[in-house]
C-alpha cells in the first residue's frame, strides 16, 4: 500500500510497501491492511504507525486530520500538524503534549472571543433598548 500523510504546508510521509498501518479515531485504535475497504474518518490527536516491507515500524504524531483508504491501496491523511520520527517515546512524550497544549490554548482563545462577541452584542442590544424608549418618548 501507499501511505501519504500531508499538511497544508507539506508532505510529511510518502511510504510505499506499507502492510500494516494503526491509527486513533474517536471511536478509538484500528487497523488497516492491504484490501481494505474504502474508508474514511476523523483522527484523534494520536500516533499514526506502520510497518514497511522491511518490517521496521515507523511512526508520525498527527494533529487531529483525515484519513482516507482508497482501492484497498492507497491510504492518505491530511492533518493540520505531523511529525515524524522513529521513536515512539519521544513522539509521545513531546509532540502530542505540544499538540494537546494547543488545542487547550485554541479552546481558550475561542472562549475569549465569543465572551468578547457577546459583551458586544449585549452592548448594542442595551444601547437600542434605551434609544428606542427616549425615541418613542419624542413621538407622544
Amino acid at each position: 500500500m501507499r501511505l501519504r500523510i500531508t499538511t497544508p504546508l507539506s508532505v510529511v510521509v510518502d511510504a510505499d510497501g506499507v502492510r500494516a498501518l494503526r491509527a486513533d479515531d474517536s471511536t478509538g485504535s484500528f487497523g488497516i491492511m492491504a484490501g481494505h475497504a474504502d474508508f474514511l474518518t476523523s483522527l484523534a490527536i494520536g500516533v499514526v504507525s506502520w510497518r514497511g516491507g522491511d518490517g521496521i515500524p515507523h511512526y508520525c504524531a498527527v494533529r487531529r486530520g483525515v484519513l482516507s483508504v482508497t482501492g484497498g491501496q492507497e491510504i492518505a491523511i491530511a492533518t493540520r500538524e505531523a511529525v515524524a520520527g522513529d521513536h515512539l517515546a519521544t513522539l509521545d512524550e513531546t509532540v502530542l503534549a505540544r499538540f494537546r497544549a494547543d488545542t487547550e490554548a485554541e479552546r481558550a482563545e475561542r472562549v475569549d472571543s465569543t465572551r468578547l462577541q457577546l459583551n458586544a452584542i449585549r452592548q448594542i442590544v442595551s444601547h437600542l433598548r434605551a434609544s428606542g424608549r427616549s425615541g418613542s418618548a419624542d413621538f407622544a
